[in-house]
């Protein structure tokens, strides 16, 4: 039997949500729950229906309605909470700034005037390769102020890797900066930028630099400006547009088990309402609370939980721009009691490097501010959950542990804090309004299988960008929504993620796509062939274990490895660097010449291999395992 953990009884007397009937009101009448739900934010005009099912899988939400997501970030709170702190922002080097809502107006207006002297108009794309910066989340509100579209490109990305995105968004305008810090080092963002232009610049007309790090950066004459250039002579009246609730709001790409990353479309409208109500009622926002997301910006989480989500709702948000334990693993915390942080929400990765650490670094500073911790981007072991409530919430701040997907844009599975028991380890039930069930390999229920969602939800992707046909295939059977990820329901009801079940590892909560790890790996001149394939590890979930067959005369070697290793980060990202590399004469593959990946799965995690009989060749396989 697992453990059960209860909120505790004040947290309940003053949670958002305590009643246990919202649960089956939203699914007894889930239309007219996502209705109120939208009824919390400013419309322009009221919609027309709540949902369009017509085209399904091609959802509409709030039909004709009008809206604009930088208005409910902003805007309507410039009555009562014009002079609240709406960004605390600290830097890697230690400086702070502090952003009150007015001022978030004043910088946002101002930088959407920047984009239309630019040329960007409604619908045109707006790239973003910047660090975890102010200036990221504001030029994300200008855009969406406008009705551009803005694709925020990670900063850890290569050139290449932001290459193939600037090919796909084709957008007219990119924001980068000079530079990036990150754990002392700057990363040279422009540097990366000009060279992803060489070989993917030609819908791109303008460059802006914005000045963070101060290293030296080439500018190109007439495309390349400096953010306080093109910002000189911007008014700060720039009104927020009334856009259709499905007005494209961002393309953010996440890899897939093709080479080619997906560019997941989400809209003003559905999104908006997904990602404020998720983040008032799994966070427990209160008016008083300093709020703290980790993730990075470039991922959904950032999107959806550093900006849109508790911002729409009013809230003060902290970002850091660095590593957790730079220049000390007591960081993190000195920055939640320096700032009295009270909601704290990050990643298993995070919470397991900590573990490792031990519990005196978080025991030498008060955490007492905290009331609430989240947990988000992959599973989360009952030891490490175990861990983070005791010795960062000190046994008494509820933990929410959160399921969700880029793709679904807002979290699908959790527990309510002031209504349901916690189990370490399993992420909950889904989220009122959303209807979520584990199926078999015949889409029949079962307790253990593939995650699936079953109706419409909001915040939903629309579809990938420019491929709708990749979205068709990709996420759905008929008008089910196919998540790729294993789960089982316990007896109760709640799920427990069980991972990914297709060819993406998710590495210290990144989505990494093996077709992508492999393409960087065969791209070496000594390499011929190339398999990824995951296993656990204690601290980033997943570890990269590459299988490479060399070219003829080629010989295996340590200083190759090395080599390897470096140049996969090179081309994708130090995310992306192969934990181990092995080095074999031949692959396991089917008689089709697929390779059997879920073999060396089952190898590297010690599994059962299971049929064997499309095999082509079985001395592979024992190749294989002798090289693991």
């Amino acid at each position: 039997m697992w453990l059960k953990i209860l909120p505790d009884r004040e947290f309940v007397e003053n949670a958002n949500v305590r009643d246990a009937d919202v649960y089956e009101r939203a699914a007894s009448k889930p239309l007219e729950f996502w209705s109120e739900a939208a009824e919390r934010l400013h419309w322009f005009r009221g919609w027309k229906e709540v949902l369009d099912s017509s085209r399904a899988p091609f959802y509409r939400w709030f039909t004709e309605g009008e809206i604009n997501i930088s208005y409910n970030c902003i805007d309507r709170h410039l009555g009562e909470r014009s002079s609240k702190p709406a960004l605390l922002w600290e830097g890697e080097d230690g400086s702070r700034r502090v952003l009150s809502y007015s001022e978030l107006h004043r910088e946002v207006c101002i930088t959407a005037d920047m984009l239309r002297g630019l040329g960007v108009e409604r619908g045109d794309r707006v790239v973003l390769y910047m660090g975890m910066v102010p200036e990221l989340p504001v030029s994300m509100l200008a855009c969406a102020r406008i009705g551009a579209v803005h694709s925020v490109v990670f900063g850890g990305f290569s050139p290449r890797a932001l290459a193939d995105r600037i090919q796909d968004a084709e957008p007219k305008v990119v924001v980068t900066q000079d530079g990036a810090f990150r754990r002392g080092k700057v990363v040279p963002l422009k540097q990366n930028l000009d060279e992803a232009l060489e070989h993917a610049g030609g819908s791109v007309e303008r460059v802006v630099v914005l000045e963070r790090a101060g290293n030296e950066v080439e500018m190109k004459e007439h495309r390349d400006l400096t953010w306080r250039e093109a910002r000189r002579h911007c008014t700060a009246k720039v009104e927020a547009v009334p856009l259709d609730s499905e007005h494209p709001l961002f393309i953010l790409y996440t890899s897939g088990t093709t080479g080619k990353p997906k560019g997941v479309l989400h809209v003003h409208g559905g999104y908006n309402v997904g990602v404020h109500l998720t983040a008032s009622w799994v966070f427990d926002l209160k008016e008083e609370d300093v709020y703290w997301c980790t993730a990075d910006i470039g991922w959904i989480t950032g999107h959806s939980y550093v900006v849109y989500g508790p911002l729409s709702n009013g809230a003060s948000v902290l970002m850091y721009e660095g590593a957790p334990d730079y220049p000390s693993p007591e960081r993190w915390w000195e920055i939640i009691e320096r700032y009295g942080v009270t909601v704290f929400y990050t990643a298993p990765t995070a919470i397991r490097f900590f573990m490792k650490l031990g519990g005196e670094p978080a025991k030498r500073h008060n955490l007492s501010s905290l009331r609430l911790l989240g947990s988000v981007g992959e599973p989360i072991n009952p030891k490490a959950w175990l861990w983070y409530y005791e010795a960062v919430g000190g046994r008494r701040c509820p933990v929410v542990d959160t399921w969700w997907q880029t793709e679904t844009g807002m979290v699908m599975i959790t527990t309510l804090p002031g209504v349901d028991a916690m189990k370490p380890g399993c992420a909950g039930r889904p989220f009122p309004g959303v209807k979520a069930m584990v199926v078999d390999e015949s889409m029949k229920p079962a307790t253990r299988g593939e995650l699936v969602i079953t109706t419409p939800w909001p915040a939903m992707l629309r579809t990938l960008w420019r491929n709708e046909e990749r979205y068709l295939k990709t996420y759905f059977r008929g008008e089910v929504y196919v998540t790729g990820d294993g789960a089982r329901v316990d007896e109760e009801g709640d799920f427990w993620i069980l991972g990914r079940v297709d060819d993406v590892l998710n590495v210290s909560g990144h989505r990494l796509g093996t077709a992508e790890l492999e393409s960087a790996l065969v791209s070496h001149p000594s390499v011929a062939e190339a398999a990824v394939v995951g296993r656990e590890h204690e601290v980033k979930g997943q570890a990269i274990v590459a299988f490479v067959v060399l070219r003829d005369g080629i010989k295996p070697s340590e200083e190759l490895i090395q080599e390897l290793r470096a140049h996969v980060a090179r081309e994708i990202s130090p995310i992306a660097r192969p934990d181990e590399v092995y080095f074999v004469s031949r692959l396991p593959k089917t008689r089709s010449g697929k390779i059997m990946r879920r073999v060396m799965r089952a190898i590297e995690q010690g599994a059962e291999i299971g049929d064997l009989s499309t095999l082509e060749d079985v001395s592979a396989v024992e190749e294989v395992r002798r090289a693991g």
